[in-house]
């Protein structure tokens, strides 16, 4: 397994595009100045050994050089030994509505950049189980399969958008099924699958594929996001702002679809939430419902021991930053071009 140390020392990498910007400036600097002393290709002739492809090299050197280094100051590893580690959990999916309707503005920002942000918390707090991420609008697709990666599972969340799937709608049932269809078959207990949306449903399927996940031994929890005012939902046309509109041309409004959201949780033998309670108040109270739900054992190999190899990386950057040093300005002159000064 292959990690860095401290990979907080990798936002040194946001200097690099600092570094481009200065040397285009200086570079930019220096050739206005050289055409305040006169004509360019006068004084060309006066610098023959002058070389701007030296400049950009020893650039390439120092920028390349500073990257080793930051790698190497985040110390990349390698796991050498794993060692088994027992530990009791459940299988948990969590499922994000995708669709159009999440970008409603009636929870600000809007309403899925809310529900990214609760999960992402809700992930923090339930450390010990194995986490899949659904997403879902039209279709539903497994984004993540169960893992103990958190880190995955999180980085996909932050990227989730409407163009994560190819359609729009919003089909629950389907998120529901795929989410049963991910656990073991052979588990009848310790399964749970969150919903996060903001319960506008298109099938009609919802509550008959809660009930049925639920008599397999999944237990369905809803998470509700927007307002019962509800509100227009903005999309993009041809570069400008709209609305989405019905087949008439009128804008769309969308509300928080309550009610279905807690039937879905009946039918599930789960619970209902609903944000605007607040996102920390929700994520601790749906982990207690998770906590209740009975555990099972899981046995896995984890590395214990990992080999680094920062010093690569800083020797080899340090040799960089010699060479960027020794290596001249002016490159040297043709045979021609000294005999003819001599």
């Amino acid at each position: 397994m292959f990690r860095f140390e401290y990979s907080i020392f990798l936002y040194g990498v946001a200097l690099l595009p600092i570094l481009v910007l200065f040397y285009y400036w200086a570079q930019q600097y220096r050739e206005k100045a050289l055409k305040r002393l006169g004509n360019t290709r006068t004084i060309a002739r006066l610098m023959p050994g002058a070389s701007p492809i030296v400049h950009r090299n020893k650039f390439i050197l120092l920028g390349i050089a500073v990257l080793l280094l930051i790698i190497g100051l985040a110390n990349p590893q390698w796991g050498t030994k794993t060692k088994k580690v027992k530990r009791k959990g459940i299988d948990l999916i969590i499922a994000v509505d995708v669709s159009q309707s999440m970008m409603a503005e009636d929870i600000k920002p809007n309403r899925l950049l809310r529900v990214k942000k609760f999960a992402q918390d809700f992930l923090k707090k339930t450390r010990g189980n194995n986490v899949g991420l659904i997403l879902f609008a039209c279709n539903a697709y497994l984004q993540v399969p169960l893992t103990t990666d958190y880190a995955n599972v999180m980085a996909n969340i932050k990227a989730a958008n409407p163009g994560s799937v190819p359609s729009q709608g919003t089909t629950i049932g389907q998120a529901i099924n795929v989410g049963s269809r991910a656990f073991k078959e052979n588990e009848e207990n310790h399964r749970a699958i969150v919903v996060l949306s903001d319960g506008e449903d298109h099938d009609g399927e919802a509550v008959g594929a809660a009930k049925e996940a639920n008599d397999k031994g999944v237990l369905i929890y809803t998470v509700g996001v927007g307002s019962a005012e509800g509100s227009l939902v903005p999309v993009t046309d041809r570069g400008r702002r709209d609305y989405k509109r019905d087949e008439t041309g009128n804008p769309i409004r969308s509300q928080l679809n309550e009610e279905m959201l807690k039937e879905i949780a009946r039918a599930g033998d789960g619970a209902y939430f609903n944000l605007s309670a607040g996102a920390n108040q929700v994520a601790n109270a749906l982990q207690k419902q998770i906590d209740n739900i009975e555990k099972k054992e899981f046995e896995q190999r984890v590395f214990d021991e990992y080999a680094s190899y920062f010093q690569w990386f800083i020797g080899l950057g340090l040799v960089l930053i010699l060479i960027e040093f020794l290596l001249p300005y002016r490159r040297k002159s043709s045979g021609k071009l000294q005999k003819q000064e001599g």
